[in-house]
């Protein structure tokens, strides 16, 4: 079975190259459509053929997207054909609609991976564009329950299309020889130091900056340190004391010491649907808090706390922080939820019997 699974703005790397590792892993021809990833490294290739035909040129990004839309179409039209073509995002909605072709019992199947169901905070068109575009989808794949309920309520979407297939947990930052920031090396980060919480990824409103930094100010003095990792999307409020800021993007080498010496992974998020952090952290087998919304409440191998809580999100940081046996137990539940629930090869299966539905 060939597959083209396409990202063209390479929003997510790390979930691409391991789902397409393991569909590789699993028998099938896989090739990687993208884009050059600008923000650094990537998993290397196993297995599968990696294509960055979009965005090559010099201009913006925009300017180029309706050629090479079209250019891909052109391309994945001439033989060897691919049996399934897999999207995992589209850059322009009110535009890839139209662009993405449409279903045909002739053509390739069709698959979209509803990433964000919907936009957060939508272009004029995008919101129909996108559902428009899951229309001419042959399948839709949601991580969760609550993704497949939100695709049918929300977009429209037939429920004899939508698939529900977990995320899988990201294994590949276990490789990595583990590097500390400069920023956290000054602010005195060692192994005999307080116990830190970690905020790690792209700083968004909807990921709860503030309501972290409004339950540590009630936290008592010394009862751990706070690190926020990741490059700022909007304005930055003011930092409590005891916490750390490292605002960019940081390197594999980073990433993987943070989240490791981390004592605990945290993502009070007010939305979501799922996270790449949550499953760097559980591949890692690292304890973690999450506030329960969206899809954050089906993964068992977590703690957990009500959405906009600051006062609960406080005392459960106390709690964990000064409790090593608590979060023993929760790195204990990351590690086996990796190896099972949230295991590439099983995952890689269920997206292969997807696949082999169309005749």
């Amino acid at each position: 079975m060939r597959v083209h699974l396409v990202d063209p703005p390479a929003y997510t790397p790390p979930y691409d190259r391991a789902l397409c590792a393991a569909l590789a892993a699993a028998g099938a021809d896989v090739t990687l459509v993208t884009s050059h990833f600008r923000h650094g490294d990537v998993p290397p290739a196993h297995g599968y053929a990696v294509d960055e035909r979009f965005y090559r040129r010099a201009v913006p990004r925009p300017v180029q997207h309706v050629p090479d839309m079209l250019g891909y179409a052109r391309a994945r039209a001439r033989p060897p054909r691919p049996d399934v073509v897999h999207w995992q995002w589209a850059s322009i909605q009110e535009l890839d609609w139209a662009l993405t072709g449409r279903r045909s019992r002739c053509g390739p199947m069709r698959v979209i991976t509803a990433h964000d169901v919907l936009p957060r905070v939508a272009r004029r068109l995008q919101t129909a564009g996108q559902r428009r575009l899951y229309a001419g989808m042959d399948a839709v794949v949601a991580h969760t329950a609550h993704g497949r309920e939100r695709l049918i309520a929300e977009a429209g979407v037939d429920p004899g299309r939508v698939h529900v297939i977990p995320h899988g947990a990201f294994t590949h930052l276990a490789d990595v020889e583990p590097q500390a920031p400069p920023e956290l090396e000054r602010a005195g980060a060692s192994a005999d130091a307080p116990p830190a919480a970690l905020l790690f990824g792209l700083l968004k409103p909807y990921k709860g900056l503030d309501l972290l930094y409004e339950a540590w100010r009630n936290l008592p003095a010394g009862a751990g340190q706070l690190w926020i990792v990741g490059a700022p999307r909007m304005e930055l409020p003011p930092a409590p004391p005891g916490v750390t800021v490292v605002p960019r993007f940081v390197t594999d080498a980073e990433a993987a010491w943070c989240l490791r010496a981390a004592a605990l992974t945290v993502l009070p998020y007010r939305a979501i649907e799922m996270s790449g952090v949550l499953f760097s952290a559980l591949g890692l087998g690292r304890p973690l808090l999450l506030s329960d919304v969206g899809g954050f409440p089906e993964v068992a191998a977590a703690a957990h706390v009500p959405a906009g809580d600051a006062d609960a999100l406080g005392a459960e940081l106390q709690r964990l922080l000064g409790d090593p046996a608590a979060r023993d137990a929760l790195a204990g539940a990351s590690a086996q939820a990796a190896r099972t629930t949230y295991a590439w090869d099983a995952i890689a299966a269920r997206h292969l019997e997807l696949y082999a539905r169309k005749s």
